[in-house]
């Protein structure tokens, strides 16, 4: 009886390991399945940026012998000032400057169009823009320099433009601005509505005048005051050396006083010498219509890894298994 009930489930028992083997062989099949299909994937994504690259590089080259070509015939060279007038931005005096050099440089070069959307920016880039302008019309004297200001050309924007030959602009344009500012916030009511005690420790008397959660003092805002007087003073300067006569009214009582004026108005103060565009005074001013482009310009291959962005690279290292998932 024994014999005969063992045998049952000896049978039975050993069917039920091979069921399960069977069961972990489907499983372990399927995970090396999934494995296979990752791996897969990531050679196909990295295949893609790879291919992405490789028309970039090949076609930077003939990008570049694009603009070569455009440059073997007579033209008018464009420079862009556009944005804030910054050290690191697109509208620094490095990126302008350097812009600027390559412009006047090229034998091709008819005229140079600087065409300015810009509210300003740091008097001290605005000046080494200003300097190297008038440094290049004495260099190439031949070669006059067109301000052509689109929608904006305020504060520094128009310092750099009255360094020019001649200033255009839309009659609907904003110029001007001629002024100087600096502003900031004081909290010195809500720390005292808050009990906070403000704990400043200097070595100089007025080493934290400008601090924000400090009381003013009367003879450090009027030191303050003439800083930004004497900048006032050297923009009016330049304003009145770079134009000239061609101010219609230098002791006007408004012209320097910060005052923004639309093209038309300022056509009629000698802000600007006339109305048009930057297609305008290529055509019809400097005789050759066509424009190229010199302003200084991130690499398709920048542009690109840009565009990617930060995401697409934690993508790309998930999957590559050089980062762990996260909950956000």
């Amino acid at each position: 009886m024994a014999d005969e009930w063992k045998a049952p489930d000896s049978e039975e028992g050993g069917e039920e390991r091979k069921s399960w083997k069977l069961l972990e062989k489907t499983l372990l099949a399927g995970v090396q399945e999934q494995r296979r299909a990752r791996r897969w994937g990531i050679f196909f994504k990295l295949l893609t940026f790879l291919y992405l690259f490789g028309i970039l590089f090949l076609f930077s080259p003939l990008m570049d012998m694009d603009k070569a070509a455009s440059r073997s015939a007579n033209h008018t060279a464009l420079v862009e000032v556009r944005g804030m007038i910054a050290d690191q931005e697109p509208a620094s005096a490095d990126n302008i400057v350097k812009s600027l050099r390559e412009a006047f440089k090229d034998p091709k070069t008819k005229g140079v169009v600087l065409r300015i959307n810009s509210p300003g920016g740091s008097p001290v880039q605005s000046g080494y823009i200003y300097d190297e302008i008038r440094r290049l019309r004495g260099e190439y004297p031949d070669i006059k320099l067109y301000a052509v200001i689109a929608d904006l050309g305020a504060s520094g924007a128009y310092y750099i433009a009255s360094a020019a030959d001649e200033i255009y602009a839309d009659k609907a344009s904003l110029v001007g601005s001629i002024g100087v500012t600096a502003a900031g916030y004081g909290f010195v009511g809500t720390m005292d509505k808050l009990g906070v005690e403000r704990r400043t420790y200097t070595a100089g008397e007025h080493k934290a005048f400008l601090d924000p959660f400090s009381p003013q003092k009367p003879e450090e805002t009027a030191f303050w005051q003439g800083v930004l007087d004497t900048t006032h003073r050297q923009f009016i300067a330049m304003v009145k050396q770079g134009r000239g006569d061609r101010l219609k009214d230098k002791e006007h009582p408004e012209l320097f006083s910060g005052l923004i004026w639309s093209g038309e108005q300022a056509k009629a103060l000698g802000l600007v010498d006339g109305l048009g565009s930057a297609s305008y005074v290529a055509r019809d001013i400097v005789g050759e219509k066509e424009l190229v482009d010199f302003t200084v310009q991130e690499s398709p291959f920048d542009r690109f890894s840009k565009r990617i962005g930060a995401s697409v690279a934690e993508r790309l290292a998930l999957y590559m298994g050089l980062q762990a998932p996260s909950l956000r």
